[in-house]
């Protein structure tokens, strides 16, 4: 076609009805590649699927369709959810349903590539098939839709994720994009536009679950000359990639829901908070916004509507802090990353004193298929007062790894042993950290719990913005919790004493609880412990005077950590002995004698000079000037060394 995007713009984008016709349809069929003529190749591109070799990957398939004279296109896509995948290649054959291959390193392109067009490939690195009528399906193949990973999700703000070229604003229209922005600021009023969102349930997806379109009505109802809308994508929290992974697989939809969201508060001025190293996902989402500037979606007079709107870019300076709202309106105001005291709220008086509406990713890619779909229809996920779907990163020790997307109302259960898939190597489940750094560890008993923001605050449970890290009994949490502190002491921006000095003093505690003391008089037990016991009443204090949240919440590690697996805390204070086998200041190693041959291995490895001995005779260990490292444990040919 000549001009696809006049085409896009007056057929599409500008049409009044609701439904277009066949012929209409018929062209944004071929955009999309539904029926394809030639075979189509997607590779998935995201960071994960990159760092496992992806471009590797693409380089071979497009040299093997060089050599061979082959007719197919190969398509970047983002993830499609399961990172134990990656390189995930979907190959789609004309009449025939997808076919999806994971873990395609270079070295397999060449026969999976020959297999598949002389339909003879290996099924050992098949993944499934997905198709729809008219397409023959490939026997003996499950669907995809039916694999435990995805069978227990609902996909919704993932719809598009690893479906088309995140790059195309083409094929992002054809596939009913930046309709619902259109039709938004040429039929809704501002007002009209906030009573949907309300009307909707959506509940803010950044961890505390506040109306969103309750938010929009403070902002809109501020009298003031101007407004901003922040996009807030700092996503800093260990163990959590959902904003990154959807800012690279479908960054139009996050620039339409930015777009809805900056009208319904009559905000022109619109900005991308984002993290500091996601690259990939800000050449994407810069590429997104030139695009829609190119299609007449931002600028000045947007389609006649009287509407102007520019999105920016900013990138945080690196502090975890920055995240919070206040400390994130410092940043972009060019003053140093630290919270201030609420009230006020940003909604009256937040960037440059200005009404300031601040949304995660997640919540603003809810908007486009709230205005598209109608409230009713999002308040038909989901429960009642949580209605719609949530976003988790699943991460740590389960057999299956990734982003998923759960109808609200799902048991902890069904994520952790259907998604998951349980715990690989046959090790035993331990617990899930939910909510991030400054989170709470669920354990057995917490399964049957659903994912509810009303049900979790019951349970003393933060939502949390989307890490959902499984942990094994390999996994001592004393030392889990030690990190957690380290992190979050790091963090700290210093500004008040409770969270200051707070941080500080908790992590000096636990660090003193994972090493053998330096003495061994009678009161060293006592006064370990008696250290523990100050960690409570210093994360009381913490929670009801540190002055933003990163401090409030900083002990929630701890406390949830104290209050499940307490018997490993008295493991380590009263036995001094780590059941994991991880903190190494407790871990006492030794040598058989009957095993040992005097080889000198360990002793030339040891970085303390605690093995002595004479070469071919038996070593021995100095307990005292061990640290543990286990160096000696592991270089030993002999398993001559043993570890308590």
């Amino acid at each position: 076609m000549k001009d696809l995007k006049t085409f896009l713009t007056d057929k599409v984008l500008l049409s009044e009805s609701d439904t277009l016709s066949a012929e209409v349809e018929k062209i944004l069929q071929q955009v999309r590649r539904d029926k394809p003529d030639s075979p189509v190749i997607y590779v998935s591109s995201g960071t994960s699927s990159l760092i496992s070799g992806s471009e590797k990957t693409i380089t071979a398939i497009e040299a093997y369709i060089e050599d061979n004279q082959n007719r197919s296109q190969v398509i970047r896509v983002g993830c499609t959810g399961p990172s134990n995948y990656e390189p995930l290649v979907c190959i789609h054959i004309p009449g025939k349903n997808r076919l999806f291959f994971r873990n395609i390193t270079e070295d397999k392109v060449d026969s999976l590539l020959n297999g598949v067009f002389h339909n003879d490939f290996n099924e050992e690195d098949l993944a499934g098939q997905t198709g729809t009528e008219g397409f023959e399906s490939w026997p003996g193949i499950p669907f995809m839709q039916k694999l435990p990973f995805f069978a227990n999700q609902k996909r919704v703000i993932l719809g598009n994720c690893g479906c088309y070229d995140p790059e195309s604003i083409e094929e992002y229209i054809a596939r009913g994009g930046y309709r619902a922005f259109v039709k938004a600021i040429r039929h809704y009023t501002f007002e009209e536009v906030c009573d949907i969102v309300e009307r909707s349930g959506l509940r803010g997806r950044s961890g505390g679950g506040f109306l969103t379109g309750l938010k929009w009505k403070h902002a809109l109802n501020t009298s003031s000359n101007a407004r901003f809308l922040i996009c807030n994508a700092k996503e800093s929290d260990p163990g959590a990639f959902t904003d990154r992974t959807i800012l690279e697989s479908d960054p139009h939809r996050l620039i339409e829901g930015i777009s809805i969201a900056a009208y319904a508060i009559g905000a022109s001025n619109a900005i991308i908070f984002m993290r500091s190293g996601s690259d990939h996902a800000r050449n994407r989402l810069v590429k997104a916004i030139e695009n829609a500037r190119e299609y007449g979606l931002l600028g000045h007079n947007i389609f006649s509507s009287g509407y102007n709107l520019d999105i920016q870019i900013r990138k945080e300076p690196g502090a975890f802090v920055c995240g919070e709202e206040t400390a994130l309106i410092n940043t972009l105001e060019g003053k140093r990353g630290m919270p201030q005291l609420k009230p006020p709220y940003p909604t009256t008086s937040g960037l440059f004193g200005k009404p300031t509406v601040i949304n995660n990713v997640e919540t603003l890619m809810n908007i486009p298929l709230i205005m598209q779909n109608g409230p009713e229809w999002f308040r038909s996920l989901g429960t009642e007062n949580s209605p719609g779907t949530k976003v988790f990163a699943i991460a740590g020790k389960g057999r299956m790894s990734g982003v998923v997307e759960i109808e609200m109302g799902t048991k902890v259960r069904t994520i952790l042993e259907d998604i998951a898939d349980g715990i690989r190597d046959g090790k035993e489940f331990k617990a899930i950290q939910l909510g991030g750094a400054s989170g709470s560890f669920l354990t057995e008993k917490h399964l049957d719990i659903a994912i509810d923001y009303d049900i979790l605050r019951e349970n003393g449970i933060g939502m949390g913005a989307g890490g959902f890290i499984i942990i094994d009994e390999n996994t001592c949490m004393v030392d889990l919790v030690r990190f957690y502190m380290d992190f979050i002491r790091n963090e700290s921006c210093g500004k008040c004493i409770p969270c200051r000095e707070g941080t500080g003093r908790m992590l000096e505690i636990l660090e003193g609880v994972i090493r053998k003391p330096l003495n061994e008089e009678s009161g060293t037990t006592l006064e370990r412990f008696k250290g523990v016991m100050q960690l409570e009443t210093i994360a009381s204090v913490m929670k009801d005077t540190s002055l933003c949240g990163l401090g409030q919440t900083a002990p929630n590690p701890f406390m949830s950590a104290l209050e499940n697996f307490r018997d490993e805390f008295e493991e380590h204070i009263f036995d001094r002995k780590c059941r994991a086998n991880v903190c190494r200041g407790l871990r006492s190693f030794s040598i058989d004698v009957d095993k040992c041959t005097g080889c000198t291995a360990c002793a030339s490895k040891c970085p303390v000079n605690a093995i002595y001995g004479t070469r071919l005779q038996p070593f021995f260990i100095v307990e005292e000037k061990c640290i543990g490292c286990g160096i000696c444990h592991d270089i030993c040919k002999f398993s001559a060394i043993t570890v308590k």
